[in-house]
């Protein structure tokens, strides 16, 4: 029995024992808002991962910056778990954001093989933008926003992903740097062992990926970022369709 249900029935048997005493520990509680977070037990291959997210506190910060931010109506559980190969994602029926321990095995991986060792800091970084990506895709549900395609709600959530980064300042630009590296690296080191039939990408190719992060970061901080990936701005649709769920302004400057 959940705490809240045996909350109620300990109510109700109070009411029925002494209807005429006041109760106030029985008041209907409002109902959970905002991300929260929970783990599930890893598989053996994820053990290490998995300690790594805990003890970086990688969710349990980017859940502190999103409450602070945003105004959620409902409760979205950020879930650490493994994912057996699925990647990580956001289901809209169960409200909940998987975050795969192997998510942060394979960044690890991708930075070592490019020279990066150790490179968990890296990684922590990549899971972080993760992370916000999949509350992007949370946001667009919460908000009933509608896309005449997939990709252009990857390219949203991306959107998003970047701009919680921009707003925390430089410490949060250098996430987002670490992110556009590793759409980088993938792009110039593609899986060859991508598993079987993984079906069309939604997302944007990697590197467009990477030059989109660099160019919002050069948008929202020309003096720190002074070289842009390209010469077309980058649209601000998504930021003002966010403007209801906001709590507090842009706090990145140039």
């Amino acid at each position: 029995m959940s705490r809240r249900r045996g909350t109620l029935a300990l109510c109700a048997a109070a009411l029925c024992a002494a209807a005429l005493l006041p109760v106030t520990g029985c008041e209907r509680q409002p109902p959970a808002r905002g991300f929260t977070v929970a783990y599930e037990e890893p598989a053996a291959a994820d053990r290490g991962s998995a300690r790594a997210l805990r003890e970086r506190r990688v969710v349990e910060s980017a859940a502190t910056e999103l409450n602070g931010y945003l105004d959620l109506p409902y409760e979205v559980t950020l879930l650490g778990r493994s994912c057996a190969g699925e990647g990580s994602g956001y289901d809209p029926g169960a409200r909940l954001i998987e975050l795969c321990y192997e998510d942060l095995t394979e960044q690890r991986e991708l930075f070592e093989t490019a020279g990066r060792r150790p490179a968990e800091e890296e990684a922590a970084a990549v899971m972080t933008e993760t992370v916000f990506h999949e509350a992007g895709h949370a946001l667009a549900d919460a908000l009933d926003l509608r896309f005449d395609a997939d990709r252009a709600e990857e390219d949203a959530a991306d959107a998003f992903a970047a701009l919680m980064l921009i707003r925390e300042g430089p410490p949060g630009e250098r996430t987002l740097l670490t992110a556009a590296r590793a759409y980088e690296l993938a792009a110039a080191h593609p899986d060859p062992d991508p598993g079987p039939d993984p079906g069309p990408d939604e997302h944007a190719p990697p590197a467009a990926r990477a030059a989109a992060h660099l160019c919002r970061l050069h948008a929202a901080s020309p003096a720190r970022h002074p070289a842009a990936p390209t010469a077309q701005p980058c649209p601000d649709t998504w930021t003002r369709a966010l403007t209801p769920l906001l709590r507090r302004p842009h706090r990145g400057s140039a």
